[in-house]
């Protein structure tokens, strides 16, 4: 089946890049590939990788690169049918089943109460309803939804339609922009993964986390940025990390840089990296075993 596509967002990868620095969101060559060619294929995209490097908020800066809606559907244990893709406003049909008791036909009232105002759609049915230029659908943290939802949505990922059973298949009006984030606290099935193109996304060099920096907290002077980024990435590279449970993601060094800003820090010594702790770490161990004597050995310049 064709879906009918958006209007081409990018004649390039570089255009691609550019578009999505000029929104805040700086991707690497890898990174920009896998989705340039999520959106020429048009195919659902599966980012994979830890927790802070940026999984959601490609989507959030696709969303406004390409002047799409972002539509976000938060997977938990347990998630339910009626809570991605549909239910029927039933409090509603009841009033009208009523106001119209004896005067038609159970089969009339049945096609009634079917109509589509009565049907609350759900980030799923929003994608595929959505017009011109489309949406892009968010399905964030898939892992943490149970197997039967990967079933169902394999219509979904495959054909870019779903099947209501009152109303019949849905296909989309034109195709969404699908991002799939997983954080792989279990494995998804192979099924979902062969409907999707796939890239996993690692916490980014120096640079690119330097540019985030700069982009975000334009306030911290060039010093400052510089240290932010270089403590940030030894913090996730061996010997360190292995001294914390979890290492900061982007996020938590871009929150650490406007901290430092609000602090008046000029230059990072040991005793504001220890005391700051509680940005970069959210576990009360990481935030313990920043001690300044290790912020001083991370501290240290660099041997050339």
């Amino acid at each position: 089946m064709t879906v009918p596509a958006g209007p081409a967002a990018f004649s390039s990868i570089d255009a691609l890049v550019q578009a999505l620095e000029g929104v805040g969101y700086f991707a690497d060559r890898r990174l920009a590939t896998a989705v340039f060619l999520a959106l020429q294929l048009q195919r659902p995209l599966l980012l994979e990788g830890e927790p802070g490097v940026g999984k959601t908020e490609l989507a959030k800066a696709l969303a406004l690169a390409t002047q799409r809606e972002l539509l976000r559907l938060q997977c938990y244990d347990g998630l339910e049918l009626r809570e991605a893709l549909y239910e029927w406003n039933y409090a509603a049909q009841l009033l009208h089943m009523r106001a119209v008791e004896g005067k038609e036909s159970a089969e009339q009232v049945e096609r009634e109460v079917y109509q589509d105002r009565y049907l609350i759609r759900r980030p799923l049915l929003q994608a595929l309803q959505a017009p011109e230029p489309g949406a892009v659908l968010l399905i964030d943290e898939v892992d943490r939804a149970d197997e039967p939802f990967e079933a169902f949505l394999l219509e979904y990922l495959g054909e870019y339609q779903v099947s209501i059973p009152e109303l019949g298949v849905v296909r989309a009006q034109v195709a969404p922009v699908t991002i799939l984030t997983s954080n792989r606290t279990r494995e998804l099935h192979d099924a979902v993964k062969r409907r999707c193109l796939y890239h996993w996304l690692d916490y980014p060099d120096r640079e690119r986390e330097l540019a985030i920096v700069r982009s975000r907290v334009p306030q911290a002077g060039e010093t400052l940025s510089q240290q932010v980024a270089t403590f940030v990435g030894r913090l996730r590279s061996q010997p360190f990390a292995n001294a914390f449970q979890r290492v900061p993601g982007i996020a938590e060094a871009v929150e650490w840089a406007k901290a430092l800003v609000a602090l008046d820090t000029l230059e990072i010594d040991p005793e504001v990296a220890s005391g700051t702790a509680g940005i970069l770490f959210k576990q009360r161990e990481d935030v313990a075993a920043l001690t300044q004597d290790l912020a001083a050995a991370l501290l240290q310049p660099e041997e050339t």
